[in-house]
This record gives C-alpha cells, sequence and structure tokens, in this order.
C-alpha cells in the first residue's frame, strides 16, 4: 500500500472526477439571516481551494452544508459528479478537521485514527496497514501509543489530520485548524500540510479568516462577504487584481482615498480626493461612471509607494513639479519588519500612507523629516463599489 492509493484520477472527467466539487446555487437561512446565498463553486479533483473571509460571511456554512452537517434550503451539492445534498455526512465521501481537533482523550493516538475504520468494518489487518501510513504520513508513527493529552497541539492536528486521511476521502473539509497554534508553529504547519496535499492529491476546502494563510497555501481563493463569493482566482490575481474595494481591503493592507473622479477616458481614470489628485491606468472595478462627478475610492498598496526625501526641503505641501502621483508628508513612524521597513507619512491634509519598502532601498527613516511619497499609475486601482 502506498500514498497514491489516496491520489484523485486527474485524467477523469470534471463532473465525474473523484474529488471533484459543484455547487450550485446553493442557500441557507436562518429565520430572516441568509448565511449562505446563492452560492455556485467548481472546485477540480485535487485542488487546494480557500474559503475566506471575516466572521459571519458564511464560509463555515458552507463547509457544513458540503460536509452534511447543514442542509441547503435550496441548490446542489455534487461530488465526484454525484448529488450529496440531502445524504447525512457518514454517507458522503468527506471527512472533516474541525478547529478543536475533536480527539478522543482516553484513546491512544493509533486508536483514534483506527476509529472511524473500525465502524466502516473494515477487516483489523487492513486497519493496521492503513493506519501505519497514515501516521507515517504526519511524521507521528513515534508517537502511537501516546494520549492526545501527551502531545503538543501541533502534534494533535497531525493526529486529526491523520484521521480525517485514513478513510481515502475524496474531499477533505478543514475548519480553521490551526486557529489554536500559536504564529510560528502555525507557519510551520502550513508549509507541511500543503506539501502533504501536494503529495496525496486529495482536494481540500480550506475555511480561514487569515488571508496570509490562504494566500500561502491555496490554489485558488474565495473571498466571501454577507454569504456571497465576491471573488474568486489563484492568490496573485486576487491580490494585485481584486474586483472590489472589500477585496482590496481584506487580501492585504492598502491605502484608501474616497474622491470623485475629474476625467474619465480610454487612457485611465483621474480622481481628486480631498488633499490629492491621483491617476490611475488600471480598469475601472465596478460599473463605469457615465460621467465624472461619481464618487469612487482610490486604492494604493503600501509595496507600491516609493519614499524619498523631499526634493524642497521644509516643503508642507505637494511638489509642484513633481510626477503624477506624488505628495510630500512627515514621516511619523517606521517599523522593522525583517527584511523591509514599513513606513507611515501623515500629509497636510490629513492623509496617512502606509509604505513597506525593502532596506536595500535605504528609505529615509528620521522621524519627523519631510518625504515624498510617488507611485505609478498602474498602482492605482479605482473603485466604485
Amino acid at each position: 500500500m502506498s500514498i497514491i492509493d489516496l491520489r484523485a484520477d486527474a485524467d477523469a472527467p470534471l463532473a465525474s472526477a473523484p474529488g471533484s466539487l459543484q455547487l450550485r446555487s446553493l442557500t441557507k437561512a436562518y429565520g430572516t439571516a441568509v448565511a449562505v446565498d446563492n452560492v455556485s463553486l467548481t472546485v477540480q479533483a485535487g485542488e487546494f481551494l480557500s474559503l475566506l473571509g471575516p466572521s459571519g460571511c458564511g464560509k463555515t456554512t458552507t463547509l457544513r452544508l458540503i460536509g452534511g452537517f447543514e442542509f441547503p434550503d435550496d441548490g446542489s451539492i455534487q461530488i465526484s459528479g454525484r448529488n450529496v445534498e440531502n445524504l447525512p455526512p457518514h454517507k458522503r465521501p468527506v471527512n472533516t478537521v474541525f478547529q478543536a481537533y475533536a480527539l478522543f482523550p482516553h484513546m491512544k493516538v493509533a486508536d483514534n485514527v483506527a476509529y472511524g475504520l473500525r465502524l466502516s468494518g473494515v477487516p483489523k489487518a487492513e486497519i493496521a496497514d492503513r493506519v501505519s501510513l497514515a501516521l507515517d504520513m504526519v511524521r507521528m508513527t513515534a508517537f502511537a501509543a501516546r494520549k492526545p493529552a501527551q502531545l503538543s497541539g501541533g502534534q494533535q492536528q497531525r493526529i486529526a489530520l491523520a484521521r480525517a486521511l485514513v478513510n481515502r476521502p475524496a474531499v477533505l473539509l478543514l475548519d480553521e485548524p490551526m486557529s489554536a497554534l500559536d504564529r510560528k508553529l502555525r507557519e510551520e504547519m502550513q508549509v507541511e500540510l500543503k506539501l502533504l496535499q501536494r503529495e496525496l492529491g486529495t482536494t481540500f476546502i480550506f475555511v480561514t479568516h487569515d488571508q496570509e494563510e490562504a494566500l500561502s497555501m491555496s490554489d485558488r481563493v474565495a473571498v466571501m462577504k454577507d454569504g456571497r463569493i465576491e471573488q474568486i482566482g489563484t492568490a496573485s490575481t486576487v491580490y494585485d487584481s481584486p474586483e472590489s474595494a472589500f477585496v482590496a481591503g481584506f487580501i492585504g493592507r492598502q491605502n484608501s482615498f474616497p474622491g470623485t473622479i475629474s476625467s474619465f477616458d480610454s487612457a485611465g481614470v483621474s480622481v481628486r480626493t480631498a488633499g490629492l489628485s491621483l491617476h490611475s491606468s488600471r480598469p475601472t472595478k465596478g460599473s463605469v461612471p457615465a460621467s465624472g462627478g461619481a464618487e469612487v475610492t482610490a486604492a494604493i498598496r503600501p509595496e507600491s509607494v516609493t519614499v524619498t526625501a523631499a526634493a524642497l526641503p521644509g516643503a508642507t505641501a505637494p511638489v509642484p513639479d513633481a510626477p503624477v502621483n506624488a505628495v510630500t508628508g512627515t514621516l511619523l513612524g517606521v517599523s522593522e519588519l525583517g527584511h523591509s521597513l514599513q513606513l507611515v507619512i501623515h500629509t497636510p491634509n490629513d492623509d496617512q500612507i502606509l509604505a513597506r519598502l525593502p532596506r536595500a532601498a535605504n528609505p529615509p527613516t528620521e522621524l519627523g523629516s519631510t518625504v515624498t511619497c510617488s507611485w505609478s499609475a498602474d498602482a492605482v486601482r479605482i473603485f466604485t463599489s
């Protein structure tokens, strides 16, 4: 027996491939509160997909609907080409790793992993082989005789993973399984979990509110808000090309400036804010305004901001001869971020600009000094919604 036994058939058609998942118009309400609102989603076999969003956005309810712990009011759920929306959890080809791990404290590690196999009537000899393989996959063979109380949080998480994977699910559901771990262990487990998923080829549906976690681990990320999917795409797509102001603000940090459109043509969009005149060469996200004066939000990522010593010492207003998208201000704060520096600049119009630059850029760091912030037109995103 080998790990390859757990892999999905990559050559099978999407609709019937083991591990493929299709949600169609999935809806779930609790009284007047709609938790999942007409969600449609297709996940390829062997894909690592994260459901990302703030508390109450519907991501955990969506996971529970897939797992059979809740039943939809409307819509369908197909796993490996089979409709399962009316089946109980034990009749669906899925397993769930919960936030609290849910290990049996009175059982040894090996017995915890074997529990589901025994319930399913798997022969003893096969149980022993599959438990051994599962513990080896998560590097916990040496701990087979211990009880959960004798394990660290990271070790307990590995056992929860082994117990879920030993049943060879077509889809593995993970409900914020690393939220109880400290930051260092969490980052280590993120790497290990992604490597394990790639090795197995099992479809993973991962729920998290941690943007860095989702971006670092996932093949694709589905960003949710108010029970709907706001945007779905690769980590680079949702970060570099957000479709809404919500996605731009939730995925990473950004500098946001509300304002109105002063000009709009094929070359781009110009926006006038209370203290800045901004130009973007990117397409407007949202409904395209019919004329100038439309209210919008201009957004710039901190890493897109360049900070230099002001060309005019002591200046307290935008530099007249500065390039497009430039403003002077006072350096209020400098934070060490390991390989980079984070600078906070206050402008004369009470805007606060956040910049993140590599140390090699050697930006000015003297607090109280006057600096110039600038960014390219390509770095400015304009949102109408």
